[in-house]
């Protein structure tokens, strides 16, 4: 649960220092995030990052430092949304990853969890 709420006070601080310049889009846009990273990062986001990272794709980024190695190990969900924001600002992208590790931090992934020590 601090994970979440962590994750939201990033996502929170992210939106509220870029909302002047990005505006919303409906567009599925893709610019500097290929298709494949916004895809695969949907079910495995700590391979999707730790093989962009490999790629050179996160270095117009400017990813330095602790803190994004910290949310790439403990919180990458958190951290793709941030790469997302960046790249594309709140688009349909972004409005998906957010829907996800929305479901996935409210505990979405412990029903199948119960259902395997059920049977």
């Amino acid at each position: 649960m601090a994970a979440a709420a962590l994750g939201a006070a990033v996502l929170g601080w992210a939106l509220e220092r870029g909302s002047s310049h990005h505006e919303f889009s409906f567009t599925l846009v893709i610019n500097k995030l290929p298709f494949w990273f916004l895809v695969f990062a949907l079910f495995l986001p700590r391979v999707s990052l730790a093989v962009s990272w490999l790629q050179g794709l996160l270095i117009p980024f400017e990813l330095h430092g602790w803190i994004p190695l910290l949310f790439a190990v403990f919180l990458p969900r958190a951290l793709v949304l941030f790469l997302i924001y960046l790249d594309q600002g709140v688009s349909l992208w972004f409005l998906i990853h957010l829907t996800v590790a929305v479901v996935i931090w409210s505990g979405g992934g412990q029903q199948i969890g119960r259902r395997r020590r059920d049977s």
